[in-house]
């Protein structure tokens, strides 16, 4: 049984994989879903239904007659419900999946911060038994921070295909996601743009977050091209000289779960650069799906974009046709899906 509060149409990472991996994962053993459905115009639950939910959740599962093998919550604030989950039939196991804010709000230094960290170690002991999918070994450090031990680590994955890339490009840098500090964007453009050949261009895609992340749109050589999607997106992604995530780390201790943009944007055709932190050492296979630059370096960024602009058309051909491939074959749902169910028989 899959339980999630986060289901379309709602939209964004944890809403695509609870989607996709509960459709891969009904293809291998039978698998009943219990999700909470988002609004129409995308956004989450408004908080009466969320409020709601759990209560609804249990009466369901508690209801069940047959035995249930496996009960999988689909993150980790809503582990209360495992508690009284373990009284279902059949004794199930129990199994959760582990993202990002949820395991490391603890971090923050504010009282809510703190009262989550509580709350956190408090699931750990009443649930020593429980497995938890991490998203990523950085998720797993995290986790182990407010106690949390039986975790397994299964990096996620895209349905994004693309034809054989050409090796040509638009000259442009291009960075997509949330304008968020830890993201890197307005670090990029303050001190990695600037050093770079006059004229290039640092194309942003993404909805902004933060102020001082706004701030650095109005920089020279930048330009906001607001949200995009789907076919357009990859398209971006594709003809850009380089699509670049270049995570900082920031004090507030909030971190990068895996940045589903690097393999995203390498299944794409799109040549990615990241930094070497957080998930993103488990989102990029480094020198496969891209590579790994030290983050916060500024003069390891601007020397790999000069190599890179200086590829010929053949050597940029090669690359992206070995890692576009590579990264359709290993950042699949198929592989989640299988990893997950081998959590399931181990857990």
């Amino acid at each position: 049984m899959f339980v999630t509060r986060k289901w379309a149409p709602a939209v964004g990472g944890m809403e695509t994989y609870c989607l996709r991996l509960s459709e891969e994962l009904a293809r291998r053993t039978p698998l009943e879903v219990i999700a909470l459905p988002g609004r129409r115009d995308g956004s989450p639950p408004g908080a009466a239904a969320l409020l709601a939910f759990p209560f609804t959740a249990i009466a369901r599962i508690l209801a069940k007659r047959r035995g249930i093998a496996v009960i999988h919550l689909a993150d980790m604030a809503i582990w209360p419900l495992a508690v009284l989950a373990g009284l279902a039939a059949g004794r199930p196991r129990i199994v959760l999946s582990a993202h990002g804010t949820d395991v490391s709000y603890h971090r923050r230094r504010t009282w809510r911060g703190r009262l989550y960290g509580v709350y956190l170690r408090l699931g750990a002991c009443l649930l020593g038994k429980a497995t938890v999918i991490a998203n990523s070994r950085a998720t797993d450090t995290v986790l182990r921070e407010t106690g949390w031990r039986s975790i397994c680590v299964v990096p996620l994955g895209t349905d994004i295909t693309a034809p054989p890339p050409e090796g040509t490009h638009d000259g442009a840098i291009l960075f997509a996601g949330r304008l968020v500090e830890r993201k890197g964007f307005g670090w990029f453009a303050r001190h990695v743009l600037p050093v770079l050949p006059a004229g290039t261009r640092l194309e942003v895609v993404g909805p902004v977050w933060h102020s001082g992340e706004a701030a650095a749109l109005q920089l020279s050589g930048v330009t906001h091209r607001g949200n995009l999607h789907g076919a357009e997106l990859a398209s971006a992604y594709r003809n850009a000289l380089c699509v670049i995530v270049p995570n900082i780390r920031v004090d507030s201790g909030e971190y990068e779960g895996f940045g589903l943009v690097a393999p995203e944007a390498a299944a794409s055709g799109g040549l990615v650069l990241a930094a070497d932190c957080d998930g993103l050492k488990d989102a990029v296979l480094d020198g496969e799906t891209g590579f790994l630059l030290p983050s916060g370096d500024a003069a390891a960024w601007a020397s790999k974009i000069a190599e890179v602009t200086g590829w010929s058309v053949e050597e940029r051909r090669a690359f992206l046709a070995r890692s576009t491939r590579r990264a359709q074959a290993h950042y699949s749902w198929t592989r989640v899906a299988d990893a997950t169910l081998e959590a399931y028989r181990r857990a």
